[in-house]
This record gives structure tokens, C-alpha cells and sequence, in this order.
């Protein structure tokens, strides 16, 4: 969305729709997937877990972590990248409320 777009919607609506973007793609999934799963902070693993280039998994950890969902720290000539207990805490939180709100009433 456009900055005029989001403009439009208020703060908790922005914040979900980044947070569901940066979601929003199968490879994405897999990251997260295998950094819970190792439950540490990974280096140099990430490409060799995706049949993805270097690069594409470089754009998609930019994505994760510009939603705030994973953090990386520079370690010599790599970035260590792990969950952001924080930031996954509050999408849960985020991702609860919404589902939540759904009562199960069908209208159609």
C-alpha cells in the first residue's frame, strides 16, 4: 500500500497488515520455520535449507526482519539471525484479537 493508502487506517490495522505481508510468502514460512526449529541464531544455514539463491533469501530476511519478526546481529563477515521473542509475542497477540473477534456467525 501506498502512503496516502495506509494513511487511511489506524495504527493496529497498519501494524497486523506488515506483520501478515511479511508472512505472506511460502519461503518466509520456511525461515521461520527452521529458526524455531533450531532455536538458536543461525549464520549460514538458511540458504542451504531453501532451493532459493542467496539473494532471494537475503530479500526475504530483510522482509521478516523489517516486520520486526526475526533480528540479525553482525558476526565477522555474517549476519546471525534468530526469532524476535518480543515482536513474535506481540503478533501473536495481534493475530489472537483478530481471530478472536470472529464469533462464528455466518451471514451467507
Amino acid at each position: 500500500m501506498g502512503l496516502t493508502k495506509t494513511d487511511n487506517f489506524n495504527t493496529a490495522q497498519n501494524r497486523t497488515a506488515v506483520l501478515m505481508k511479511a508472512l505472506g510468502h511460502p519461503a518466509r514460512i520456511a525461515i521461520l520455520e527452521f529458526l524455531i526449529k533450531k532455536n538458536a541464531c543461525i549464520c549460514n544455514d538458511i540458504v542451504e535449507e531453501l532451493p532459493l539463491s542467496q539473494a532471494t533469501v537475503s530479500q526475504h530476511l530483510k522482509e521478516l526482519k523489517e516486520a520486526g519478526l526475526i533480528k540479525g546481529d553482525i558476526e565477522g563477515k555474517s549476519i546471525c539471525y534468530c526469532i524476535d521473542a518480543k515482536v513474535w509475542k506481540e503478533a501473536q497477540k495481534i493475530f489472537n484479537k483478530l481471530f478472536d473477534a470472529y464469533k462464528g456467525e455466518s451471514c451467507c
